[in-house]
């Protein structure tokens, strides 16, 4: 009875875990707490509203990741010259936003990383026979890899302040202006500065007077239209100094940024929304993908298209917009309501021949173009006012090619719709936090698994032990004997507080590395990879030291010896443990050979964390066949009595 209710207790706090896991990242509630005010957004008119002629709306391309690189995949830079030159072309953005990662600065072997001055020569060789700055207005942005290995933003190394087109470094505001408003685009600039060697400047940071630059900038926007935020790196991979990033950029329609590469195809599709209101949009990499962005304001409602290069035709339903995307807080969504004609822009290299559009499996009809790309086709919106519906666009152009794109929208408040689970968790939590609190809980149990069993009285058992109780006997063991309960505490305890290397961090500038964060040119920069590398160590190399030990120490008190204990035991019980302890050892010899290639012969030998750790492992495993500790003596005799009874 009592194992039922305990099992009944566990089931509902594992519940009640996840009903507060699915609260915290369900955008649901606040599309419903917020949809009534829909009406009051951004303009408060709900005039003027889609119709059939070509005004109220422009439209801009962002790019992402383009990693140019002078040892990786030739056809990268040729393919995005192209697309400079024709897509562009064709597209005919009022502005293209390219946020970060311009060029890919990775050493041949990719394991170090350099600015690479050929590389910014390819990317501004691009931009210059494409003569695509001729053509719109072109942001480029700095992305972690931009920064990686420059000392200051004067370092010669600093190539973006060169070769890049817009050359402006930190926060800025820029305002787009048309004749029916302004529109703000606000950079978000979180590069570390200094900017270490990787891999330590996959987060960024924005101290406090970054914050309230943003914060000043946002101020500014309240008289734009709308605004743009737009980044390098997801929110979820910035550490922010109060309120938070999230709440800074509480007034802007969306967010937009690289920087994760659709965690190498795995998520396709990483959009989710802050509780604010503010949609985050990660745009798939150029690098490998090739993908870019189509992104319009149509009358003040913002709807974009996650697109494939050199696919034709490109294609954008700007209304009525998918309900999933839509922010109450800032778009007057009540101009979907009132709106005469069904919007689409199409681009292709030809011309388009048809746009076909129906609505829940109802054709509507041939949308007719306008000017320039946009095709409308008058509907009845009250015919929809009620529930959810599918709108699907056909377009195909003269020579045959075809792309449909489709979306549910519906015309009322208070329709329930949700993003994905996982990738609102990608992009809504704070991981920076999240490894620290895992790091320091697999510290807190490694070390009091041993401390414990230090002052725990060892049990006496009445007959030969089981496999559960010679576990314990061989923590009792390990921890009693100060052969091995210090070495492996003040190592643990080391991994915490205890510089793991010093090395060239930025070449040329000496630099300690610890968990917390690090130190190079006088500067601090804040920990939040080096917790996660932190929790590998424990997970990958220090707690399976620890467990090897204690299996070693129990073969020896069972009274085997280092030769015989193979044939003694026998194969499948002994050759498996060895080989996982082998194999963490070799991803411990791994990680120095990552030191010594990343941050030069300095960081290899002067490494208590890495190299000196090897040698600690093959020094407690010597002794736990060949110790001749006073408690480990009375430790084999009890056992040999165990057995023998």
């Amino acid at each position: 009875m009592l194992k039922v209710f305990g099992g009944m207790m566990a089931a509902l706090l594992l519940a009640g875990l996840v009903a507060l896991l699915l609260g915290h990242y369900d955008t649901t509630l606040l599309r419903v707490q917020r949809g009534g005010d829909s009406t009051n957004a951004g303009s408060s008119s709900l005039s003027p509203s889609p119709g059939p002629l070509p005004d109220n709306i422009f439209w801009f391309v962002q790019v992402s990741d383009l990693h140019i690189s002078r040892f990786l995949d030739p056809t990268r830079a040729p393919d995005f010259e192209k697309f400079c030159s024709e897509t562009i072309s064709v597209i005919k953005p009022d502005l293209v936003l390219v946020t970060g990662d311009l060029t890919d600065a990775k050493t041949r072997n990719k394991v170090g990383s350099r600015q690479y001055e050929v590389e910014w020569q390819t990317y501004q060789g691009i931009l210059k026979r494409s003569r695509v700055l001729e053509k719109t207005k072109w942001i480029d942005i700095r992305g972690n890899h931009d920064a990686f290995n420059i000392l200051s933003l004067d370092s010669v190394s600093n190539y973006y302040r060169k070769y890049s087109a817009f050359r402006k470094e930190g926060h800025f505001h820029y305002i787009h202006r048309t004749n029916f408003g302004s529109y703000s685009f606000i950079c978000v600039d979180a590069t570390l500065t200094p900017g270490p060697k990787r891999p330590y400047n996959f987060y960024g940071i924005l101290n406090q007077t970054r914050v309230t630059e943003l914060a000043a900038l946002a101020e500014e926007s309240h008289h734009s239209n709308q605004s743009i935020w737009f980044g390098h790196y997801t929110t979820s991979t910035i550490i922010s100094a109060a309120p938070g990033i999230r709440q800074v950029m509480s007034s802007a329609t969306a967010y937009l940024c690289g920087h994760l590469h659709t965690l190498g195809g795995l998520m396709p599709v990483l959009h989710s929304q802050h509780r604010q209101g503010t949609l985050e949009l990660e745009l798939g990499d150029w690098m490998i993908n090739r993908r870019y962005r189509i992104a319009a304001f149509d009358h003040d409602l913002f709807s974009f298209s996650d697109l494939s290069f050199d696919v034709w035709p490109a294609v954008l339903i700007t209304n009525p917009k998918a309900t999933l995307y839509s922010n109450p807080a800032q778009e007057p969504l009540g101009r979907i309501r009132n709106s005469t004609h069904i919007r689409i822009l199409a681009f292709s290299t030809s011309s388009i021949s048809s746009v076909l559009v129906s609505i829940d499996g109802i054709d509507l009809g041939n949308a007719v173009p306008t000017s320039g790309p946009l095709f409308v086709l008058k509907w009845d919106p009250m015919s929809y006012s009620k529930g959810l519906h599918y709108i699907y666009v056909k377009v195909q152009d003269d020579t045959g090619r075809t792309v449909s794109k489709e979306h549910v929208f519906t015309l009322e408040d208070d329709v329930p719709l949700r993003f994905n689970l996982l990738p609102s968790f990608i992009l809504l939590t704070d991981h920076y936090i999240l490894v620290r609190i895992i790091f320091f809980l697999s510290i807190a149990v490694h070390v009091s698994i041993i401390i414990v069993f230090r002052y725990l009285k060892k049990p006496v058992p009445k007959e030969p032990p089981g496999l559960l109780t010679s576990a314990c006997l061989s923590l009792h063991a390990f921890s009693k004997s100060n052969n091995f309960y210090y070495p492996i505490l003040l190592f643990s305890l080391y991994t915490v507080v205890g510089p793991w290397f010093v090395g060239e961090l930025i070449d040329g500038h000496v630099g300690v590395c610890f968990t917390f964060g690090l130190i190079v040119n006088g500067h601090f920069l804040e920990g939040s990879l080096t917790y996660l590398v932190g929790t590998m160590q424990v997970v990958c190399f220090n707690f399976p030291l620890n467990c090897y030990l204690c299996w070693c120490l129990s073969l020896r008190c069972r009274g085997h010896c280092f030769r015989a204990h193979v044939r003694d035991i026998g194969v499948l019980r002994t050759v498996p443990v060895h080989l996982i302890m082998l194999l963490c050892f070799i991803w411990q010899s791994y990680s120095c050979v990552f030191l010594l290639q990343t941050y030069g012969v300095l960081a290899f030998f002067i490494s208590p964390q890495r190299t000196w750790s090897l040698i600690l492992t093959v020094i407690l495993i010597r002794k736990t066949w060949t110790s001749t500790d006073s408690h480990l003596r009375t430790y084999i005799a009890e056992m040999k009595n165990y057995h023998a009874s």
